[in-house]
């Protein structure tokens, strides 16, 4: 619901838990499914904090153009243990879990709150596999203050950025 883009071609689903005769609850699973029949060029999915990851994972999977999803770390290159931790609560071992947020997650955006409270961008880093398939995340760039600060990964998110125009 604080997802709120001003733009003609968005729908907006929401998930919701049952009511009190247990009947009426709508699943991110269900959502996600008939958002892909509305053959979308973009699916984003609001904050997963269980099994649901699953349900981000596949959307990101299914061959569109693009999408997001957010998923709550410490920093960002603690995304891989977050998703392994979320994925092993669903029943999925942890070299699935890698090899689904590999094909899935191309960048990470990282947030935090500053001391008034507001949001501001902390980092954003690009994933890969490393030799044994595990997900591995990069620093891309770190944001300072008013300095952009490149890092080792940096050369390969803008080659990414550049092959998706």
């Amino acid at each position: 619901a604080e997802l709120q883009p001003a733009h003609p071609h968005v729908v907006r689903l929401e998930a919701r838990a049952p009511n009190a005769e247990g009947v009426g609850g709508i699943t991110l699973e269900v959502l996600v499914r008939q958002a892909l029949r509305m053959r979308p060029d973009r699916i984003v999915v609001g904050e997963v904090r269980g099994g649901e990851v699953l349900d981000l994972l596949a959307a990101l999977n299914t061959g569109h153009d693009g999408g997001s999803g957010t998923v709550h770390a410490n920093r960002a290159d603690h995304l891989p243990a977050r998703i392994e931790s979320l994925c092993a609560g669903a029943g999925v071992p942890r070299a699935a879990a890698h090899s689904l947020l590999v094909a899935a997650v191309d960048a990470v955006v990282h947030l935090v709150r500053d001391p008034t409270g507001r949001r501001r961008l902390a980092g954003i880093a690009v994933l890969s596999a490393d030799a044994n398939g595990y997900a591995a995340v990069q620093p891309a760039y770190r944001f300072d203050g008013d300095a952009v600060v490149p890092g080792p990964a940096a050369a390969s998110l803008d080659n990414r950025l550049a092959a998706a125009r």
